[in-house]
């Protein structure tokens, strides 16, 4: 039996993105019901880095630097974070999280509540339309693709099991930045949020290649629970199908040379 192809994705408002280590695909329902699907080749950067600081943060740039390609190729189709509601989120965000450092409280207890603040409007567009029914049957496509029997809606390496590593180690970085002297404050916060990226994709690296070590099932425990929660919901038999047009779809690019 050939090895499987490890596999990511994206839920869509109206489809499913799948992508593996060198392709993409993506499948949408139209509102004529017709499943239009497009893909393509990815261009990789993070294989040949191999500092702990940069190979993180590469490879969530990667997960999304074909997004332009996709909306070229398949303008119907509609990404998480395009819709008006979520934009206002993300801008009473930013506006929340200014104030909330700006708080009389210890730095700590701020930067963790603007860390959890950031989580809103992921957690908004998620909630948005059929976005929490395309996320679980992502999650069912792949799942059932690598264990060769029907899946869940919950997977083990959705990106909700950064949460609890990214929200620690932002609020670590943060309340460091915040003693740095105020010219370069904006740099030191930059700094750590990279530095948050990077620590959160080892640790989740870790939490994969070790699922039953105690640490690792309490780390990977919030995201599970926010996926069964809150982040998916059950598909429909034609989420279903789409999920599975964009599945197939990469599969076959993965097999074909760029």
């Amino acid at each position: 039996m050939s090895p499987k192809v490890r596999l990511g994705g994206m839920a869509l408002g109206n489809g499913v993105l799948v992508h593996g280590p060198t392709s993409w695909a993506c499948a949408i329902r139209t509102p004529a019901g017709e499943v239009k699907v497009a893909s393509g080749h990815k261009e990789t950067l993070a294989p040949g880095i191999t500092s702990p600081f940069l190979r993180g943060p590469v490879r969530l740039f990667e997960s999304v630097a074909f997004l332009p390609r996709l909306k070229r190729a398949l303008p119907e189709a509609r990404l998480p974070f395009e819709s008006g509601r979520t934009v206002g989120v993300i801008a009473l965000t930013a506006a929340l999280s200014g104030g909330v450092r700006r708080l009389r409280v210890n730095a700590g207890v701020a930067e963790t509540l603007a860390s959890l603040l950031a989580l809103a409007p992921a957690i908004a567009s998620l909630r948005e339309g059929s976005l929490a029914s395309y996320h679980g049957a992502e999650h069912i496509a792949i799942g059932s693709y690598e264990h060769d029997a029907e899946a869940a809606k919950e997977h083990e390496r959705c990106g909700s099991h950064l949460i609890g590593p990214m929200v620690a180690a932002g609020t670590v970085g943060n309340v460091l930045a915040a003693r740095a002297p105020a010219r370069y404050r904006s740099a030191a916060r930059a700094a750590a949020s990279v530095g948050a990226i990077a620590l959160s994709t080892e640790v989740f690296a870790w939490m994969q290649r070790n699922p039953q070590r105690p640490l690792a099932r309490a780390l990977a425990r919030p995201g599970h629970e926010l996926q069964h929660r809150l982040a998916t919901a059950e598909p429909t038999r034609e989420q279903l199908e789409v999920a599975e047009a964009a599945l197939q779809a990469c599969l076959a690019l993965e097999a074909t040379p760029a």
